[in-house]
């Protein structure tokens, strides 16, 4: 059984930069994709970023392409999120997401139904 456990979350002033960390634990990840979602108060789950494991192909949701980047450690059975100029309008739950099966496209990835497994999520504010 694999396990998401987030961390990195916090209060920070709008232009901030600031790291987020998923590790997963149980089977080592050798395929699939991690990913990261988010949901603000009142809004629906958004898709952030995704990697995939077996060649480090990464994607990104809309808003997010250039300030956010998504990489990972295989050796940790980690994915981490570097968020960069962070606006108030990044404020809400992150959630780490993964699947250790098939060689997901692009498509696929950015859907939260892809993933079998999901963190507690961490929380980010940003806020003046």
């Amino acid at each position: 059984q694999v396990q998401l456990v987030e961390s990195g979350g916090g209060l920070l002033l709008p232009g901030a930069s600031l790291r987020l960390s998923c590790t997963a634990s149980g089977p080592t990840f050798t395929t699939g994709a991690m990913g990261w979602f988010r949901q603000a108060p009142g809004k629906e789950r958004e898709f952030v970023a995704a990697i995939r494991w077996t060649d480090n192909n990464a994607f990104y949701g809309g808003s997010m392409k250039g300030r956010f980047t998504i990489s990972r450690d295989r050796a940790k059975n980690t994915v981490y999120l570097n968020l960069n100029d962070l606006r108030p309008e990044d404020t809400a739950i992150y959630y780490c997401a993964g699947n250790n099966r098939g060689r997901p496209i692009m498509s696929t990835m950015t859907s939260h139904k892809y993933y079998a497994y999901w963190g507690q999520g961490t929380q980010v504010t940003v806020s003046s």
